[in-house]
């Protein structure tokens, strides 16, 4: 029997393609994960894993849907094989019930980590390169240096309350106290 498995990284994104390309080769029972292959705890993988029995081949879109490391890709086909059912990615062409195709597998499994590393890599460099130019990624600051003296000056007044001031600032108690720390107290005059 065919048991397929699909994956998508968000709950966004919609897994439709692998899922016809899966019904496609024939795979008569589903499962499916919407979280990152990075996690460890995938309960769509968990399921299709202990349903398969001896003769059954678990069968993805995509190896890179199956695990995201080929350490954890190996550690899975030699689980699958330790209990006689194989594994086959429709994308890459590789089926794990021979050995030629465990050759394959191993070569597209280490590629495609390869791949993930220079991404990586390159995120890196770029955000590296960002911050050595004085650009910094995130949300702008909620306060500009302008609206903190202004709290500043209103909480020196005691007829205003915090939570006053940071509605007047149009901000949150909390978002206040994090450009102020100690509030009020800390405010020399």
């Amino acid at each position: 029997m065919q048991i397929g498995y699909c994956r998508v990284s968000t709950v966004d994104q919609n897994p439709d393609l692998q899922r016809d390309a899966l019904n496609g080769a024939g795979c008569e029972h589903l499962f499916e994960d919407r979280m990152s292959g990075a996690k460890r705890d995938r309960p769509g993988l968990t399921e299709a894993l202990a349903f398969a029995r001896p003769g059954d081949t678990i069968t993805v879109w995509r190896l890179d849907r199956l695990g995201r490391s080929l350490k954890d890709l190996l550690q899975i086909v030699a689980d699958l094989d330790e209990r006689g059912v194989g594994l086959k990615s429709l994308s890459e062409s590789i089926d794990t019930s021979s050995s030629g195709g465990r050759l394959i597998f191993s070569i597209f499994g280490a590629i495609g980590e390869f791949e993930r590393n220079l991404i990586r890599e390159r995120t890196l460099a770029g955000l590296d390169a960002a911050r050595r130019r004085g650009r910094t990624g995130g949300r702008p600051k909620a306060l500009s240096d302008r609206d903190v003296l202004a709290a500043k000056a209103m909480l020196t007044d005691d007829a205003l309350t915090v939570s006053e001031v940071a509605e007047r600032l149009g901000v949150s108690v909390p978002t206040l106290y994090r450009h102020l720390p100690g509030g009020r107290a800390a405010i020399t005059v």
